[in-house]
Order: structure tokens, then sequence, then C-alpha cells
């Protein structure tokens, strides 16, 4: 998607009233990147560079279900690796919506453990645990998403999970556009690391 188009659609989904954090999580870009679309689109006369960034689509795996379980295997298997590395006792895998639910769904069959969904905050909501699925409380919480872009969402999430007496023991998502392998002191392991490289 070029660049024009991104900001075009930035700003198609800004008009529809999104805040520019759901306009991140939706395009899988930085809120900074965001940011700058939407000033681009703003003005004519725009000539600031674009912020560090990595345009994430993965819409070839989430058409298929078969797809969606063959990488929900590979995650099912990084958090087997990860608890063997790391020692830690494995309750219950807890999807990011929208995009962490699928897979989720799919690693808590494959390790036959409970499963539950959290709803991050969005602009004029809060964020919250679907009651219809596994309580967090006293247990060891695998979280599941599909990026990870500034982390803002995944600290948001292992707060919330701590506030609910839950231990976030480990964080999975198809790409990491961070550096760093922990956010808020929870490993965060990855299939996918994206960075981008300034010369």
């Amino acid at each position: 998607m070029s660049v024009e188009k991104m900001a075009a659609k930035a700003t198609e989904l800004k008009e529809k009233g999104q805040s520019n954090r759901e306009i991140s999580q939706e395009m899988h870009l930085s809120q900074a990147t965001v940011e700058w679309l939407l000033a681009k689109q703003a003005s004519k006369n725009f000539d600031e560079a674009p912020p560090p960034d990595v345009k994430v689509g993965w819409r070839t795996i989430g058409v298929s279900g078969s797809r969606i379980q063959a990488i929900a295997e590979i995650m099912a298997d990084v958090i087997l690796e990860e608890q063997d590395n790391i020692g830690f006792e494995l309750d219950m895998v807890a999807g990011v919506t929208n995009n962490g639910v699928p897979l989720a769904t799919v690693v808590s069959d494959l390790l036959g453990i409970d499963f539950g969904m959290i709803r991050p905050s969005r602009e004029g909501t809060q964020i919250n645990y679907a009651s219809n699925y596994a309580g967090l409380k006293g247990k060891n919480v695998v979280l599941i998403d599909d990026v990870v872009s500034s982390g803002s969402t995944a600290k948001e999430v292992i707060e919330f999970v701590r506030a609910r007496k839950g231990v976030p023991v480990l964080a999975v998502v198809l790409i990491n556009k961070k550096a760093e392998n922990k956010i808020d002191d929870v490993p965060l392991r990855a299939l996918i690391r994206a960075r981008p490289v300034r010369t």
C-alpha cells in the first residue's frame, strides 16, 4: 500500500470517529506514523520525513482457518519452548481482541488449557474482560496478539491481568516491531521481528 493510500485510509478512519490509537491498531502502524499520515493528508505542502515504522498485513493468513491453525501450532510450540526455558506453570491463554482471539482459541485447544479474551480500551471505553470465558484470578496467563508496535496495548493488557490477580508469564505475537524482548517485565516472543533500518 502506498503512503498516499495509507494516508487516505487513516483520514477515512478518522472521519468515521476513530481515535489515532484505534487507527494505529486497525492499520498495524505506530501512533506516530498515524499522526504523520494524518498531517500529510491535511497539508499539500507537508514535507516532514515519516517516522520509522513497518506496515504489517497478514490477511493471507487470516482468510483461512487452516492457515490460522498452522500459525497457532507454531505459537503453541514457542510457548512450550519458553515454558521449558523459563520454567513457568501454564494455566490459560488470553487473546487480545480482535486479532489475537482466533490464534489464542486454537492455542488453547492445542495445549488443553483455559481460554480468555481481553478487549483493550478504545476511545471512550475502558479495557475489559469477556466474562463468558475463563477467569484470570490466580492463573498464569500467556497473552496472544498479532502485532506489537509501540507496546502500549500490551502494557495495558499486562497491567489489567495483574490488577485481576492473574500472572502474565509470556506474551506471544506474530510480529514484534520493537527491539525489546520484554514488555513490562513479561517475556515477549514473536514469530517475526520487523524493525526499520536506518543508514
